[in-house]
């Protein structure tokens, strides 16, 4: 499968970001948006060399003859189901069609597309621009070549692609974390250490090994014994609630969304938001420049 049109289907911060990237390495896109204003305003955050190179629509026809679509639109199971509907009936039979969903089921989405053996998970992380995992999620009909041609493709714009080969609720990346988050907010909520003190943790002893190794090289490097006896003890302490953490929901319950609602468990406001944004990108940008800029 040559992939070398691509259509980009929701002009937010994740599809305009994936228009500007695949541009860049020279794909020809067309960047799709229901509305006007939300292209416009899009069209301002791609960079200057490739800007003029990207088509922007409105009308959905204009998708029609692209070798690749990679859905953006609102995270609403109702909204994509209706969106893959009336894409099914314009596209190409051949046309790859992958969703940006970050937790919804593939399996579930892949029954309101014709010819499901072409649709799949293809789930970046933002920032785009910086993230370089992309999950290739698998539904229960996914071609092993349309699974392949999407990894292709990650590939050839430099991101490291990771096939999940069975449609799971969050897939592997979103497991893990909230995994991790469930064990950090109750040693939180228990007061064993502060929230400064759990990212403290993460950013400079986790978080900084697994930016160069993942957890299964770490246990070999450590030695599996040692893991085994932490384990045997350690395991049956773990928080295992079925339950959203009570700091989270009463977060929610607030409406204290975080950096968009300049509270959350950090407070953002007085251009706090801004600034953590910007800090965090650069710190962002100084990891992808050391570990893998060629």
């Amino acid at each position: 499968m040559n992939i070398k049109r691509i259509g980009i289907a929701g002009a937010g911060t994740m599809g305009y970001s994936m228009a500007d990237i695949f541009a860049q390495y020279g794909f020809d896109v067309t960047l799709w948006n229901h509305r006007q204003p939300t292209l416009d305003k899009a069209k301002t955050h791609i960079s200057e060399g490739v800007r003029e190179k990207i088509a922007y629509t409105t009308n959905l026809n204009d998708l029609s003859n692209v070798d690749l679509i990679v859905e953006n639109v609102t995270e609403d199971e109702e909204i994509k189901n209706a969106f893959y509907e009336s894409l099914s009936q314009i596209v190409d039979d051949h046309t790859i069609i992958a969703t940006n969903t970050s937790g919804l089921s593939i399996n579930g989405l892949a029954a309101h597309v014709k010819h499901p053996n072409r649709f799949l998970g293809m789930h970046w992380f933002n920032p785009p621009t910086l993230i370089l995992l992309i999950e290739i999620i698998k539904n229960d009909a996914t071609s092993d070549d349309v699974a392949q041609a999407v990894y292709d493709v990650a590939l050839k714009i430099d991101k490291k692609p990771v096939l999940v080969n069975k449609d799971v609720l969050g897939f592997a990346a979103n497991r893990i974390q909230l995994a991790v988050i469930r064990e950090a907010l109750s040693l939180v909520e228990a007061g064993v250490v502060s929230k400064e003190g759990i990212d403290d943790v993460i950013k400079y002893g986790l978080g900084f090994r697994w930016a160069c190794i993942g957890p299964l090289e770490t246990m070999d490097f450590g030695g599996l014994d040692t893991f085994y006896h932490i384990a045997d003890y350690l395991m049956p302490d773990l928080e295992d609630s079925h339950r959203v953490p009570k700091s989270l929901k009463d977060h929610y319950l607030k409406g204290e969304y975080g950096v968009k609602t300049k509270q959350g468990f950090y407070d953002y406001h007085d251009g706090k938001d801004e600034q953590a944004t910007k800090q965090r990108d650069e710190k962002l940008q100084k990891v992808y420049q050391a570990l893998y800029k060629k």
